[in-house]
């Protein structure tokens, strides 16, 4: 077999994009090379891939099955070059962070007095937001390593994630909630109440609602806000509704009969093609001890 990591690239393009001629827009290069490519491919492998009966190629049940170890290959690749990079360059002179502006200010601010008392050279730049904006800009380079919490198993694929902690959420209301005085409302009483549930602003990643009376709000402070007035409960992070701004507004409540929610996780996100230099390399260790 010799077949090639461009034909193998083209193949996995051609697939994500629904077409020939989308892959090749995404590469640059002429249809016909992306075409040629594929049919290279199939008979590298000898096997056909897709089926070309209708008007888009579709993918055979063979086409399927390869398509699930080609991502494999390249991923591999992009780690190759990585580790490449990383061989031949030396410690980084800046680096930048990006942070899920929810996250526990405490731990975190801990972990960057270390940051600076190993690296004192280090030219470090923080950003904060939402997750879709943090896993959005290390997709484009423009941050070195994101921080963030995590809802769903989807995550782009230029992205590597690393689980670093899971915080366990609270149930809350507001002292003039309707179920303030319930301290462990079940189900039927929750749904008879609207819910405030997290959400990313695009809309591409969020909680499951318990209530089918729910708002969406991308921020996890925002929804305490709201509840605090009343609008609705919520869950969230332990430590958001432990915060001494906010603790003394809230009612926390047992969410005993809430089956899922009850943990959120938060991990690190970086680009899978991208070289670990010392610094960061030192970063990703001490953030898995955290």
């Amino acid at each position: 077999m010799n077949w090639t990591l461009d034909q193998l690239s083209a193949f996995v393009i051609a697939v994500e994009k629904g077409s020939f001629s989308a892959a090749a827009r995404e590469l640059g290069k002429a249809q016909s090379r992306v075409s040629t490519a594929v049919a290279n491919l199939e008979i590298d492998l000898g096997l056909e891939l897709f089926d070309r009966s209708a008007r888009l190629p579709r993918l055979t049940a063979a086409g399927e099955q390869i398509y699930q170890e080609a991502k494999v290959v390249l991923r591999q690749c992009q780690r190759l070059d990585a580790r490449a990079l990383t061989v031949s360059s030396g410690e980084e002179a800046t680096l930048t962070v990006a942070m899920d502006e929810a996250l526990p200010i405490e731990r975190f601010e801990s972990f960057f007095v270390r940051v600076a008392e190993q690296f004192p050279g280090l030219k470090l730049t923080l950003i904060n937001s939402s997750q879709d904006d943090i896993a959005r800009w290390v997709d484009e380079k423009k941050a070195d390593l994101g921080i963030l919490f995590r809802q769903t198993d989807e995550l782009l694929d230029s992205l590597e994630f690393n689980s670093i902690a899971h915080f366990q959420q609270s149930l809350i209301v507001g002292r003039e909630h309707p179920l303030a005085n319930i301290a462990e409302p079940s189900l039927d009483q929750l749904n008879q109440h609207r819910q405030l549930v997290i959400r990313s602003r695009i809309g591409d990643s969020q909680s499951r609602p318990v209530s089918s009376n729910h708002w969406h709000i991308d921020s996890y402070y925002y929804i305490t806000a709201l509840v605090i007035k009343n609008v609705g409960w919520a869950l969230v992070p332990e430590h958001v509704a432990t915060a001494e701004w906010y603790a003394k507004d809230l009612v926390r409540l047992s969410g005993a009969n809430i089956t899922d929610n009850q943990w959120v996780e938060i991990g690190v996100v970086r680009r899978r093609d991208k070289g670990i230099g010392p610094v960061m390399q030192w970063m990703l260790q001490q953030l898995a001890r955290e």
